[in-house]
């Protein structure tokens, strides 16, 4: 059994912006002691939802530097540092590993489009060369290709590689994943929509947009299921996925990121080329947090 680096609900946290553009830290600070106080169990930090692909490459070690710095050991905190340049996701790993992260996550390549006997090598060069544990990022929406089952078993045999952020959609393939990989490699639902289900399945957790706004909700749901009440489990998801599926009324951190502007935070705008939220997606929003009662 590989190590863990946790088990349960960890938020993929937005990146806080100023009216300029530029990182707003005072904010970040507050969205990380709003997270551990209400039970998230780790930080993913410059992921797709921090707006990684927005920010340079002083920006996304000063972001992770910070967090790290504030978490304080209190709970993992895991770097996003996938690119579609090999050695530049090295690189940003190295980096990550310096800072004294507790975990990578690397997404797969986008728009190169690898085959599969490319990711495999990728990941590989990667992972023969830091020290830190790899969560492979499986998201082909946002970047074009997959991993296969076959080669999720190839990849789980690195003693490096030890986790996957598995948000293909596809719950048959992940299905035959976890067959062919058994403890080899731990599987986090990376679509809140899909947690129950991925857990029952023997995932260990998920990585969540959702968690933004509603951490102890999202803790709560993964925590009952690991506790035995599978049925309180299935309640907060299907309670809660009207919510869910709301964080993505437009493309993702746009509507999360003005849920917790609505929700009195100072989140700020994402970068562009992202846009604001439509007049009637942002009504709509809203009268989805009152019905949660996130907001008046």
């Amino acid at each position: 059994m590989k190590k863990i680096i946790f088990k349960g609900a960890g938020v993929a946290l937005v990146t806080p912006m100023n009216s300029d553009g530029s990182v707003n830290y005072d904010e970040l600070e507050k969205l990380i002691e709003f997270q551990i106080e209400n039970g998230t169990d780790a930080i993913i930090s410059c992921g797709t939802t921090g707006e990684s692909a927005t920010l340079s490459n002083q920006e996304r070690n000063d972001v992770i530097k910070f967090t790290v710095k504030k978490v304080g050991g209190r709970i993992p905190v895991i770097a996003g540092t996938g690119c579609n340049n090999t050695k530049q996701a090295l690189e940003n790993s190295l980096s990550a590993e310096k800072l004294g992260v507790d975990g990578l996550l690397i997404v797969t390549p986008y728009y190169n489009k690898t085959s599969q006997s490319g990711l495999i090598k990728h990941y590989e060069y990667i992972a023969d060369r830091v020290k830190t544990p790899i969560i492979l990022y499986n998201v082909p929406s946002r970047t074009g290709v997959s991993i296969k089952p076959q080669t999720y078993l190839k990849l789980s045999k690195h003693e490096n590689i030890v986790a996957v952020k598995e948000a293909s959609g596809d719950i048959s393939s992940l299905a035959e994943t976890i067959s062919l990989c058994k403890d080899n490699l731990a599987v986090y639902s990376g679509n809140d929509d899909q947690t129950v289900p991925i857990l029952s399945l023997g995932g260990i957790g998920v990585i969540s947009v959702f968690s933004n706004i509603c951490p102890k909700e999202c803790h709560e749901m993964v925590q009952s299921y690991f506790d035995g009440d599978t049925e309180k489990s299935k309640e907060i998801q299907l309670k809660y996925l009207k919510l869910m599926n709301a964080m993505f009324c437009d493309v993702n951190p746009i509507p999360v990121k003005e849920a917790l502007n609505l929700m009195g935070f100072n989140t700020g705008r994402c970068r562009m080329p992202l846009d604001i939220l439509s007049e009637s997606n942002y009504e709509k929003l809203k009268e989805i947090l009152k019905e949660y009662s996130l907001i008046k």
